[in-house]
């Protein structure tokens, strides 16, 4: 069963420790209210191994890095993602509300303006910087596998070093590439648009070359290739080549409209845009680049992007670009069905270890659907709900729902995995899921 068992994640622990991380995991996916360790157990009818639980979560050996390279192996022995000859790694990073400056890890952040009226302009938070696989398909799927924890240089803990977002991201980025069969291009936010994140990504020198899209700013700046012929004159060789228009005033490039159709956001849409190929200041003058902007059917105004990959046609750019808001989608199931601002650890460990937890469920989840979509001896296993009848794919709330109701044989399970018993597979076919 994928959600107790994921292949090879059990070689990580000890058999004991496999116990306590696969009754953590499961019992994250089947908990309905708070998702403290408590109410987990509870929720599998484990009161009695909380005391164990409880130490393995603070105590136990527990190696996060090794965690998230196997998952991100099982993502790659179950499904190969591949977009373009690539493997699509989103990355963003998400605030996890703490309401006690007293949680190790917290710092204070500004809330933006707008966002909701409801919370205040500042807030305590632990802030994770989240990467994950994105799989095509309509709709495309996202898959977390790995998190790092960011605190404010001011505001760390005692004893802990200093790393900027960016560094963490690149240092991520690295680690999912050094896993990957194929290269990895690097979906993101114009947050992490800047130099300190691309330009590591590009070199080869600290290892496979990672090509990036993301958005680009309306007056980035932009400039044409240095002349082959050296300037004449005073002055040493020129770095870079005549200044364009920015992407704002793209009605200057010179560049014809081109159309094309794509699926995003739920259908299939027309598109229209123009391409430009260019130099971009945060690349550097050595790097080509290729800058888009498209005008997409339903939505006003231009979209500006950009990537460093020469072989991405302008509708993958588009679309991969769209798909990164299913890591959005992905923070809210995060929140609202796995308890992410939910934990009550106050130190160290178990704040770190309940993220890459629900991580790790999130997965198991997204996975587990796309096992039962694809089983034939399974059928249509969830069903569209009375206000919704468009609904046209299962959510983690439907798959919790198969795993809820098979609660009695996970219990049953998980507490073998204490015994002397080797583990057992029965549960492996996830056509037995809805038996």
């Amino acid at each position: 069963m994928t959600v107790v068992r994921a292949q090879g994640l059990e070689w990580v622990f000890t058999q004991p420790g496999f116990a306590r991380f696969a009754q953590w995991v499961t019992g994250t996916v089947l908990a309905d209210e708070e998702h403290t360790i408590t109410q987990i157990l509870t929720s599998l009818g484990l009161e009695d191994r909380w005391r164990v639980v409880e130490r393995f979560a603070e105590y136990g050996a527990f190696r996060q890095e090794s965690v998230e390279g196997q998952t991100r192996r099982l993502v790659e022995a179950e499904l190969s993602p591949r977009f373009a000859g690539y493997r699509a790694v989103a990355l963003d990073d998400t605030t996890c509300h703490r309401t006690s400056k007293a949680v190790w890890g917290v710092c204070t952040f500004h809330e933006p303006a707008g966002r909701s009226p409801n919370r205040a302009p500042t807030v305590r938070a632990h802030n994770w910087v989240v990467a994950g696989d994105l799989v095509p398909g309509t709709p495309w799927t996202y898959l977390p596998h790995t998190a790092r924890l960011y605190f404010r240089q001011k505001q760390r803990p005692p004893g802990e070093t200093f790393a900027k977002k960016t560094d963490l991201a690149v240092a991520m980025l690295r680690q999912a590439d050094a896993d990957s069969p194929v290269p990895i291009l690097a979906v993101f936010d114009g947050a992490y648009a800047n130099q300190t994140v691309i330009r590591p990504c590009l070199d080869t020198s600290s290892g496979r070359r990672i090509d990036v899209v993301t958005r680009l700013r309306c007056n980035a700046r932009l400039y044409k290739p240095v002349p082959s012929a050296p300037a004449r004159g005073p002055g040493g060789p020129r770095k870079w080549g005549a200044r364009l228009p920015a992407p704002e005033d793209h009605g200057r490039w010179g560049a014809r409209w081109q159309s094309g159709t794509v699926y995003l956001y739920g259908r299939e849409r027309t598109f229209r845009f123009k391409e430009r190929s260019c130099r971009w200041s945060v690349t550097g003058a050595a790097e080509p680049v290729r800058v888009f902007v498209f005008e997409v059917e339903g939505y006003a105004g231009a979209w500006f992007r950009v990537t460093t990959s020469a072989t991405l046609t302008p509708a993958e750019v588009v679309a991969v670009f769209a798909a990164r808001f299913r890591q959005e989608d992905g923070f809210r199931d995060h929140k609202q069905r796995l308890g992410m601002e939910e934990c009550r650890a106050w130190t160290k460990a178990p704040v770190e270890r309940a993220f890459v937890v629900q991580m790790v469920a999130l997965a198991l989840l997204r996975l587990l659907s796309r096992r039962l979509d694809a089983s034939p001896e399974v059928g249509r296993w969830w069903s569209a709900p009375d206000w919704n009848r468009k609904k046209s794919h299962p959510s983690v709330r439907d798959v919790r729902r198969a795993v809820w109701a098979r609660r009695t044989e996970f219990s049953h399970f998980l507490r073998e995995l204490d015994g002397p018993r080797e583990l057992h597979h029965e549960l492996d076919n996830p056509s037995r899921v809805l038996a």
